[in-house]
């Protein structure tokens, strides 16, 4: 990619943020009835498509402007352009700091980056605007454990296992953290 354009898209970007007329974020939380369905699936094929509807929820700001933000940050952390993520996702929480999903996805970006503080703290202010975010859950724990916090990392991890009981990575993380705790071998 050229110097223009990689100055060119996220000034291209901004600008459509700044002069989009923006209406306020109205992101909603998912139904209790999906929480509840997810809690009681019989199967991890079950779970997985009530897990899905769930994030549909949650990456629905309410704004198709804010969406986009969404969008082009993950797209572009999914092709490894951590500084371009970054500043989507920073642009999404400064316009709508009450849309949980925006600093879920910019955890991501700056756990990608190897900057562990700010994704704790944009992780945490996910789950104070979403508590029952399992998906923030899931990051806070792998984060706690890895910094040195087992014992949090597994209160977070029993959390999210009771929100979402078939959760791919959570119970052999939660397995893994009590056998660590218990002085015995993963």
């Amino acid at each position: 990619m050229s110097l223009f354009a990689r100055i060119l898209k996220p000034v291209v970007a901004a600008l459509a943020v700044i002069f989009a007329p923006v209406p306020p974020v109205l992101a909603e939380e998912p139904p209790d009835s999906l929480f509840g369905a997810l809690a009681a699936a019989e199967s991890a094929d079950a779970a997985r498509m009530i897990a899905d509807d769930i994030r549909t929820h949650w990456a629905r700001s309410g704004s198709a402007a804010m969406d986009l933000l969404l969008q082009r940050g993950r797209g572009a952390l999914e092709k490894g352009d951590v500084q371009a993520a970054l500043e989507h996702l920073t642009a999404l929480t400064d316009h709508a700091p009450g849309f949980a999903e925006g600093w879920h996805a910019r955890a991501h970006a700056y756990f990608a980056a190897e900057l562990t503080g700010p994704a704790v703290d944009d992780l945490r202010r996910a789950l104070s605007l979403s508590p029952r975010h399992f998906d923030a859950m899931v990051g806070l724990g792998v984060i706690l454990d890895l910094t040195g916090a087992p014992e949090d990392a597994l209160s977070v991890l029993n959390r999210a296992r009771d929100i979402y009981p078939h959760h791919p990575e959570t119970e052999a993380a939660i397995e893994r953290l009590e056998a660590r705790l218990l002085g015995r071998d993963a």
